[in-house]
């Protein structure tokens, strides 16, 4: 029998219908408003009815679609570089504590194998940091992207504390970088670095078709620097391969026994342009010297300028190349070509890509010193022709403008970009000094370089 409750809603629905017949027969009108209204509220139940049907069902086919796959990381990136003196510098994004990511500046620095973090950008990545008066030391990123590739610090490279400077601007005054990529990270890739086209590529080994010449090269397993068979006057060496470096360096000994031996070549004393590399105090008293011709491996490039190098720089330099380590190849020497790095088969690409020389050291004969401030400081003047090459300044005074840039906050190579230009092109440069300021007006010359009548002894001593 039915139940109560199943009579109860029999009724309902018999009361409902007859209540509608009695008013359609009753009071037309009414019972047409009481119809329609009972119409929409049918058709609104069953609208809603189906919208979760539809609803139901599109769940269902969602969750039985296939996922759209998960993209590939790049297998390489390329990206632009800012060649600032001489020193490359691209952009990279690096992962913070709160869970963000920064872009940030970046040193592509193949000839060093420690990882260099600035004193903010550790702060921004959380970690430890511990600290010997101002030598500092802090957990290093998991991880820096270039372009949709991550590169990782850790794993193979062996990265397991970056060195941070004792100051809290970028790597170091005078730079614009926050943090550098060493050797030990990119020796684990393949590396083009086209210098004409300001173009920087890193790929997974076996990834790039490299063009070019090719040198057998010596790849220390420990750090990833590189030593390319070469000589100089006849004599065989390794000179390491330094595209971090702005100009190439030579040992003492080597730099003496060839300055006795060619008393021709050009030489000056004064860290200027490319040479102006940090600022040190003893740059003023550094020595150059341009070799006629320096074989580096399949390469024969002419008119190269040396550094030459003290006694505690070379130690550092023998720690890190075992053998031979008297010379080294800095970026200078290679602006015309793209260098690509084949690391995993000890193979070095040089791919020419323009024929002229870019002037080097035609400049104003300052050495300068950036400050933590952002200041530069006068550290020296250099001789042109027996004489000081810009008048009225003196060591200590702080170059404050050029023309009318300010140099303050500036890189080496912003500022060095602004002192040189064509032989005779002069600049207004103004000058503090016990803070005062005063304008001078001083030349571009072209330094350390060879004389009409030195290329012409040159030329007959060939024939």
């Amino acid at each position: 029998m039915p139940t109560d409750d199943s009579n109860s809603a029999h009724r309902t629905r018999d009361y409902t219908r007859h209540s509608v017949n009695v008013c359609v027969h009753c009071c037309p009108e009414q019972s047409r408003r009481v119809f329609q209204g009972f119409l929409t509220r049918y058709n609104s139940l069953m609208r809603c009815r189906a919208l979760v049907v539809l609803i139901l069902a599109t769940g269902a086919i969602a969750q039985n679609a296939p996922r759209p796959a998960r993209q590939p990381e790049p297998k390489s990136a390329t990206v632009p570089f800012t060649l600032d003196h001489n020193r490359i510098v691209i952009d990279v994004s690096i992962p913070l504590s709160d869970g963000t990511t920064q872009r940030v500046r970046a040193w592509v620095d193949n000839g060093n194998p420690e990882l260099y973090m600035s004193r903010m950008l550790s702060g921004r990545t959380g970690g430890w940091m511990s600290c010997d008066g101002q030598l500092c030391s802090a957990a290093p990123p998991a991880e820096i992207n270039i372009d949709g590739m991550t590169i990782r610090l850790g794993g193979q490279t062996g990265i397991k504390e970056a060195k941070v400077p004792g100051f809290g601007g970028p790597l170091a005054p005078g730079l614009t970088a926050e943090i550098n990529i060493p050797s030990t990270v990119l020796r684990n890739y393949d590396v083009l670095i086209n210098f004409p086209d300001h173009e920087f590529t890193i790929a997974q080994p076996g990834t790039l078709k490299f063009k070019g010449v090719t040198a057998k090269v010596i790849v220390n397993p420990a750090n990833g620097l590189i030593q390319v068979p070469s000589q100089i006057a006849n004599k065989k060496y390794n000179l390491a391969l330094d595209l971090g470096s702005s100009l190439s360096f030579i040992s003492a000994d080597l730099f003496d026994k060839l300055s006795a031996a060619h008393p021709d070549s050009p030489h000056m004393t004064g860290a200027i342009g490319p040479a102006n590399m940090w600022g040190t105090r003893d740059e003023p008293d550094s020595k150059l010297m341009r070799l006629d011709r320096v074989q580096y491996g399949p390469l024969y490039l002419t008119d190269v300028p040396f550094v030459r190098l003290d006694a505690a720089a070379q130690t550092s330099f023998a720690i890190r190349w075992p053998l031979q380590p008297a010379p080294l190849l800095g970026s200078e020497a290679l602006l015309n070509y793209r260098v690509g790095i084949d690391y995993a088969h000890s193979t070095v690409y040089f791919d020419i890509g323009r024929m002229f020389n870019v002037p080097d050291f035609d400049v104003i004969g300052l050495i300068l010193g950036p400050e933590d401030d952002g200041r530069f400081t006068i550290l020296g003047i250099a001789d042109y022709e027996g004489k000081p090459s810009v008048a009225e300044v003196q060591a200590g005074d702080h170059l404050i403008a050029i023309g009318n840039i300010p140099v303050a906050g500036s890189s080496m190579g912003q500022v060095w970009s602004r002192l040189a230009g064509e032989p005779g092109k002069e600049h207004t440069l103004t000058v503090e000094r016990s803070s005062k300021q005063f304008t001078v007006a001083a030349k571009v010359q072209h330094v350390l370089g060879a004389t009409d009548e030195d290329n012409s002894k040159k030329e007959s001593h060939r024939k």
